[in-house]
């Protein structure tokens, strides 16, 4: 199975980039953050690929890091749930924020992704919870820890502080995997305070 491809960039679009390699050109369907994010044409770039056989259906994906593949492998597995699924999920919700999601066992905000209905993401949740929850981060200093203990860059600094001030890591994990990860750590207390606040009256 092709693990990684490294070539020269020749074609991007959302969700599809090709890649030259030794003269010849492979096409990888990508998450949208992939794709916009691979750097511009020309260059030398590097994905992990996924290729996916299915009756006459061959087809390769590709891959940002390690952490989205890892993803992509775990949605795939699904009784349901295809490659083109799997994209359209990962490409609304980065790797990081999808395990926060399924270890929280929040299907609601998977319903949100175009073309996941209710039982499909209650299914995801129910098949991934517990895998997730055993499955390393990699962070910032190197070390990885399961999903259920740690977050990444802002989530876990609200995460942390959260905890500190004396809330469940249940009650609020819920909360921070429905809030953009790209806002500073104090906005996501701010914001999961007055989930909490505005629940008790």
């Amino acid at each position: 199975m092709l693990y990684s491809l490294r070539g020269k960039l020749i074609h991007k679009e959302p969700g599809l980039v090709v890649i030259e390699c030794g003269g010849v050109g492979y096409a990888c369907r990508t998450t949208y953050a992939a794709s916009g994010g691979i750097g511009e044409t020309g260059r030398e770039v590097f994905l992990y690929t996924y290729l996916y056989v299915r009756d006459e259906n061959i087809e390769l994906f590709g891959f940002s890091d390690q952490q989205e593949l890892r993803c992509f492998q775990l949605l795939i597995s699904i009784s349901g749930v295809g490659p083109k699924a799997a994209l359209s999920i990962l490409s609304d919700l980065e790797p990081t924020r999808f395990m926060l999601t399924v270890a929280a066992g929040d299907s609601k905000v998977l319903t949100k992704v175009k073309g996941i209905g209710a039982k499909t993401a209650q299914r995801i949740v129910l098949e991934l919870k517990d895998k997730i929850s055993k499955e390393p981060l990699p962070q910032p200093d190197g070390s990885n820890e399961p999903v259920s203990r740690t977050a990444q860059g802002s989530v876990a600094e609200a995460l942390s502080a959260l905890l500190v001030l004396g809330y469940t890591q249940g009650e609020v994990t819920p909360i921070l995997a429905t809030l953009d990860d790209q806002l500073p750590a104090a906005e996501l207390i701010k914001q999961t305070l007055r989930t909490i606040g505005n629940r008790k009256k």
